[in-house]
């Protein structure tokens, strides 16, 4: 495999591998992007030189921490810790708007238009603030918050949803968010994509019981970003 095809390894040890999954990148093969040719699973298989398993998913337009089993043991039992919830999810976004300084949003989504509601919640904390002075749509300066997000449950696009429910929809969205706001990031500012990366995976190892901390580095797009509305993210620089 070529170094550009090559993703970051986070974490690895007999048991476990974690990568930086870029945005744009599919964990596995589906029939919703039937033509893809590249996967999370495969480039992460060719580089360890062994089959890996996956054991909980991110969205193609999300970035951040992926973790994958080296056994199907493994993946079985990383599987069940996800489906407990004894894993801490934690996502960084950037969003339109001011988020209050905490929140807890409880609000129950559909997998699709027909499907039942399923319950999802949501906790968040806003990091930090800012007010840009550039004309976006019909208000004359543009604010946005950077927000720590840890997902209870895992529902499809679930923090994106509950955002826009919260009219605080994420940069970048396509389909739940501003259009005025992703129009001016990619037209104006060259920043496409989503501004939501899962930032960290917190757990207890299942096999040897110690405390296991997996974090990413941040997102280029992000760094560009706070660079043009006054918010320092980068090396040295959690957010917190």
């Amino acid at each position: 495999m070529t170094e550009q095809e090559r993703l970051p390894i986070l974490y690895q040890d007999e048991y476990f591998v974690a990568v930086f999954k870029p945005a744009g990148l599919l964990v596995h093969r589906t029939y919703l992007d039937k033509y893809e040719t590249r996967f999370a699973m495969q480039l992460v298989r060719d580089q360890v030189g062994e089959h890996v398993f996956p054991v909980h998913r991110l969205d193609k337009s999300t970035s951040g921490v992926l973790l994958f089993g080296l056994s199907q043991e493994a993946g079985r039992l990383m599987t069940e810790e996800f489906t407990q919830k004894r894993v801490t999810k934690t996502y960084l976004a950037l969003v339109r708007g001011w988020t209050e300084p905490e929140g807890y949003i409880d609000y129950p989504l559909k997998k699709d238009l027909d499907g039942p509601l399923q319950e999802a919640q949501t906790a968040y904390r806003t990091l930090l603030k800012t007010t840009v002075e550039v004309p976006v749509g019909r208000y004359p300066s543009a604010r946005y918050s950077l927000v720590e997000i840890k997902p209870e449950t895992g529902r499809m696009h679930q923090i994106r949803r509950h955002f826009a429910h919260l009219r605080h929809p994420v940069i970048g969205d396509k389909k739940h968010g501003d259009r005025f706001h992703n129009r001016h990031f990619l037209e104006n500012w060259n920043l496409p994509g989503l501004f939501l990366t899962a930032r960290k995976l917190e757990f207890d190892h299942p096999f040897s019981g110690a405390k296991v901390n997996i974090e990413a580095e941040w997102p280029e797009i992000f760094v560009r970003a706070g660079k043009l509305i006054g918010m320092e993210f980068g090396e040295g620089n959690s957010g917190e």
